[in-house]
């Protein structure tokens, strides 16, 4: 089988799109449920922190401490419709096809099941594909699809909540490093990962880069331009792609913002002063420096001759 698929780069694209579908529905799963289970956490700190600091008063009576009902992860309980609660079935549950199948309803209540389901399942499909063509069959390809994964679900996540998870970010800045240990390992040409001194030092700079664009912005205007998310991926990225791939990084996401967010404006679509996640704009401009980022900086590099 890994002889086949180190032959035939069609069926390595063919199975990396395949099980990008997959992914791509259990993505779905973490985009609405990760959420969730961090706002139960923090509720549930915040019932302890409050219990324990009024517990000079218990005798006066109980306490009214959030509960959770009942397991909730990204397995249990089983995914059921939002709007009558029926369990989705299996063949309820295919990627793609059960949406079409079923015409984008609930198969019990005919209540409307959000696009954005399929929409995460084959994007994640094409996007998985586009890596194994660009990287071809080997570990590198393999990394560089675990970051299309993890961009893909922060990008969701950020969308609905303007929330950058730790418990996604930091695992993803970590694993650039460790990554970086084996730099050159099994060919060469791979865009990541980068050697351990440029990802320790992308990573630096791409925290501190927005940390200090944060904090200037918030000096001259009181206001948050961002989040501290937003240091995290990018220090994520420079952790993957080195340090002389955050300025395109960071110039490509905050002209892609720009555009987006005026254009959304002018159309009534967003008010002007509120909020815009940036999140989806850097994981975009990562994403495509994870594809063609090192051939860009040398066509840049090479119109002034130092190619």
């Amino acid at each position: 089988m890994l002889e086949l698929l180190s032959q035939s780069s069609a069926a390595w694209i063919a199975l990396a799109g395949v099980v990008g579908l997959l992914v791509g529905s259990f993505l779905n799963v973490v985009i609405h449920r990760l959420p969730i289970m961090l706002e139960r956490q923090w509720r549930e700190q915040c019932g302890e922190f409050l219990q324990h600091g009024e517990a000079a008063a218990a005798a006066d009576g109980p306490h009214a401490t959030t509960q959770v009902a009942g397991k909730y992860n990204l397995i249990a309980p089983r995914s059921a419709c939002p709007s009558c609660h029926a369990p989705i079935e299996a063949w309820q549950n295919i990627p793609v096809l059960s949406w079409l199948w079923l015409k984008g309803r609930c198969a019990r209540c005919q209540a409307p099941i959000s696009l954005r389901y399929p929409l995460v399942e084959l994007s994640c499909a094409l996007l998985s594909a586009a890596v194994a063509w660009r990287y071809g069959f080997g570990w590198h390809a393999v990394a560089a699809l675990g970051v299309t994964w993890t961009l893909i679900a922060l990008t969701g996540i950020d969308l609905d909540t303007q929330l950058l998870p730790d418990s996604i970010t930091l695992p993803l800045l970590w694993a650039g490093l460790v990554a970086s240990l084996f730099a050159g390992v099994g060919g060469s040409g791979a865009n990541l990962p980068v050697t351990p001194a440029e990802a320790i030092t992308g990573a630096a700079a791409g925290y501190l880069s927005l940390w200090i664009v944060y904090h200037v912005f918030r000096l001259v205007t009181g206001k948050e331009g961002m989040g501290y998310g937003d240091f995290k991926l990018l220090a994520a990225l420079g952790a993957w792609m080195g340090v002389r791939m955050l300025l395109p990084i960071v110039l490509l996401s905050a002209l892609a913002g720009a555009v987006v967010g005026i254009a959304l404006i002018l159309t009534g679509r967003h008010r002007r002063g509120v909020p815009m996640p940036f999140g989806p704009f850097l994981a975009a401009a990562g994403w495509l420096a994870l594809m063609w980022g090192p051939q860009w900086v040398a066509a840049y590099l090479g119109l002034y001759g130092h190619g």
